[in-house]
């Protein structure tokens, strides 16, 4: 009892508390209803009845589009008409001769960066047009002589006129280059049932063999290195034919792994036995399972061709003893030999590799390094083995071409969300998307449209939508981007990886067409706007097109720089026609430096 009494003046009843309070409330509410009729008769006197709520529904939210101020980029001088700022011969002398360092890629620092429109040579006239442009050019378009002049016995090529003619010859082509893959046929037939389709070809001089293999179903990437002479580069995409920049030299070429049906080399002068064998290395790694390494020249034949390497016959067969046993520890085989060519196979499986330990020289690669890491990435003296996740990758496996190109390969699982069903559904969009920019940029599937770059590509998709058109296309992954690079390879496509914040692997001049689908949006927190549109303007053609897809929020500021560098421009709708994305179709005009002769009838 006592403690109930303690409790019941602790702990007053509860009823006797309700009436307070009750009455409490209802004052609020009145006083707070009275306060909200004053707001509701008064508020015309602050807000009009059509100002825009301070919230919107989300749906209605717009972003305001980036605005810059007009801007004109001058002239470069004209010494810059062949300028590659990454592969620069001004600056080889500030890197080493070790191992020819100083022609891969070094690019001038942000403080040195040009901001300039890269002039064309004097007399420049637009590139004969495809297919006759595989067989000649314009010596004005590309004014060198120093092939001419060194190679005149070999018919890599002629100048007549105003002209330069391509005979289909080489160093290792005495008969053509027709007759010299007529029998890399013979001794590969897998490259005429569509099994073999994308090639490599290292040290390619003006691109031929490329050439020649583009109507044998064969796409190839020649690649050459910049230097202060031959211009080789220069002369294949001038030709029409596809290529890049590039040495074998310290770093991994930018191409992804298990990826080229062959690699070629004809007289390359590569020291593939030097070094550990470590170029052979990265041949290894390029070449996807049952992929061919094909050789002419030294030690090939050596039998009958010492006599004109200046060397002796023991030398020679020295030499090639020594590559044999290179590439048997390499897991290839010799698969044919003929003549001056000699064709090895990479293995189609890994019980070859299962065998190599560290006791094994080369031994296996580990898995600190990424296989497809190649961005400024050392070569490595160890082989990369085939992921044992994927078995139909080989060249086996692959389908044939043309039907690979719609086959969505294992690798996709590699891309974050990629699937067989979200591929499919990539084709489909840019056929659409591909049809969409014909209807207004008639060029485009014309013989006025030969050299195309995907700036930023994920599968590829635009590239097979023009499959049927005279065009071939580079596809360019991010190397900060997904890895969807060898999905590309696996199409039976070609392309490389790149960092679009430094200048692409070409000379100027280069490409009809330019393709870029949201590029700016997902690289201008790396990437200033105004030098990726330079760098647009160096390797594009004079009157050649680019077609810009972008977010409407970017769209005005390109237009603003793009008018800066004297193209023509103009805003369209997509297929989807809708407001947060929009087409800008470009033309970049022929104009002439002040000191030409035809600069004036050039402005006009």
């Amino acid at each position: 009892m006592t403690n109930k009494d303690s409790k019941s003046g602790i702990y007053p009843n509860k009823r006797s508390r309700v009436v307070p309070m009750s009455l409490m409330l209802m004052v609020l509410c009145g006083f707070s209803f009275y306060l909200g009729g004053i707001y509701c008769s008064e508020k015309n006197r602050f807000f009009n009845k059509d100002a825009v709520p301070l919230i919107r529904p989300l749906k209605e939210t717009t972003v305001v589009p980036l605005k810059i101020k007009p801007v004109v980029f001058p002239e470069c001088s004209s010494d810059y008409q062949d300028y590659t700022p990454c592969t620069d011969p001004r600056r080889w002398k500030k890197y080493g001769n070790y191992r020819l360092t100083y022609m891969e890629r070094h690019c001038p620092p942000m403080t040195e960066r040009e901001e300039c429109l890269v002039p064309p040579p004097d007399g420049y006239k637009p590139p004969i047009r495809w297919p006759k442009s595989r067989n000649e050019c314009w010596y004005r378009n590309v004014p060198y002589d120093w092939i001419n002049n060194r190679k005149s016995n070999q018919h890599w090529l002629r100048k007549e006129g105003d002209k330069f003619f391509f005979p289909g010859g080489g160093t290792m082509f005495p008969n053509g280059v027709g007759a010299y893959l007529d029998l890399m046929q013979s001794l590969i037939p897998e490259m005429k049932d569509g099994t073999v389709r994308t090639a490599i070809d290292t040290g390619c001089g003006v691109a031929s063999w490329g050439g020649d293999l583009l109507d044998r179903g064969v796409l190839t990437v020649s690649l050459a290195p910049r230097d202060n002479h031959e211009a080789q580069i220069q002369f294949a995409l001038e030709r029409g034919i596809p290529a890049i920049l590039g040495i074998i030299s310290t770093q991994r070429l930018p191409f992804p792994s298990n990826s080229f049906d062959l690699a070629h080399c004809s007289r390359c002068l590569i020291p593939w036995t030097e070094f550990g064998g470590i170029y052979l290395m990265e041949v290894h790694r390029l070449l996807r399972p049952g992929g061919f390494w094909v050789l002419s020249g030294p030690p090939i034949n050596y039998e009958n061709r010492w006599h004109g390497w200046n060397t002796t016959v023991e030398e020679k067969k020295a030499d090639f003893d020594k590559l044999e046993k290179l590439l048997a520890s390499l897991c290839f085989k010799l698969y044919n030999k003929k003549g001056d060519i000699a064709v090895w196979q990479k293995a189609l499986d890994n019980s070859c590799y299962d065998k190599l330990n560290p006791a094994t020289y080369p031994s296996k690669c580990d898995d600190s390094m990424d296989a497809d890491s190649v961005w400024y990435t050392p070569l490595r003296s160890c082989l990369t083995v085939p992921n044992p996740n994927f078995n139909k990758f080989g060249l086996n496996s692959t389908p044939k071409w043309p039907d690979r190109l719609d086959v969505a390969s294992e690798r996709i699982t590699m891309v974050p969300g990629g699937n067989s069903g979200g591929f499919k559904h990539d084709n489909s969009k840019w056929k659409a998307r591909a049809n969409h920019y014909k209807s207004f940029l008639p060029a485009l599937g014309s013989d006025k449209i030969r050299n195309v770059m995907d700036m930023n590509t994920l599968y590829g998709g635009f590239a097979a939508a023009l499959i049927n058109d005279p065009v071939w296309v580079m596809n360019v992954v991010s190397s900060y981007g997904v890895n969807s690079l060898g999905v590309v390879y696996d199409r039976g496509l070609i392309g490389t990886y790149h960092d679009w914040c430094e200048a692409f692997s070409t000379y100027p001049r280069t490409y009809d067409l330019l393709h870029l689908d949201g590029l700016f949006t997902a690289e201008s927190h790396r990437c200033e706007v105004k030098y990726v549109l330079l760098e647009m303007d160096r390797i594009l053609r004079p009157s050649g097109y680019a077609i810009i897809r972008e977010s409407s929020y970017f769209i005005d500021s390109i237009a603003t720089i793009a008018r800066g560098m004297g193209w023509d421009c103009q805003k369209k709708d997509t297929e989807y026609n809708i407001e947060k994305e929009k087409l800008l179709i470009c033309q970049k005009k022929l104009w002439y430096p002040k000191h030409s002769e035809q600069y004036g009838s050039a402005s006009k």
